[in-house]
């Protein structure tokens, strides 16, 4: 899998045939077939990897319950704003084709919003954001995380999201002990 993450990614999704797919991760298309069912099953299981990647790492930051919300938020976005400019590009990638409804894209909105919104709101309660704002806040911070991961790809100013990133963990999350 790690294989077809990396091959993804350097790659970008396109139209690779299997079989071409199979002869760069140094196996045959019939086992691609075997494991994945199709390539898009194959571009679904790597969809799959990155993003339960990523929210594992939001996960192991969070755990500790007497972290500070503030700095877990500007710990995973370093760790997440560094894997995008591997990863980012094909993640946009995908999205654009869930947009356009392709079929190995279409699971996208399950599993690349909702469980972000769960994650994410658990850590807004615990930053005391009340529990009926918490879960718009968690959107809300999904979607701006994301709107600087594409503005950071797409103009180069990882520095300028930086900045912007650390203004809205300011505006939204109370410093600890301050809820």
């Amino acid at each position: 899998m790690r294989a077809a993450v990396e091959y993804f990614a350097e790659r970008g999704v396109g139209d690779h045939s299997l079989r071409a797919i199979a002869e760069e991760l140094g196996t045959s298309h019939r086992m691609l077939i075997y494991h994945f069912g199709s390539r898009e099953g194959l571009l679904v299981a790597v969809r799959e990897a990155v993003e339960a990647g990523q929210r594992d790492a939001l996960a192991a930051l969070a755990a500790d319950a007497d972290a500070d919300p503030r700095a877990v938020a500007r710990q995973f976005w370093s760790t997440v704003s560094a894997a995008a400019r591997r990863y980012g590009p094909l993640f946009f990638e995908l999205s654009a084709h869930a947009m356009q409804g392709r079929p190995h894209a279409s699971g996208l909105s399950e599993t690349a919003v909702e469980p972000w919104i769960e994650l994410l709101t658990g850590i807004c309660e615990r930053a005391g954001v009340p529990p009926e704002r918490a879960r718009v806040q968690a959107r809300l911070g999904l979607g701006v995380a994301r709107g600087l991961l594409h503005d950071a790809l797409v103009t180069g100013d990882a520095a300028g999201a930086d900045e912007a990133m650390d203004l809205f963990v300011d505006l939204v999350l109370p410093p600890k002990g301050c809820a």
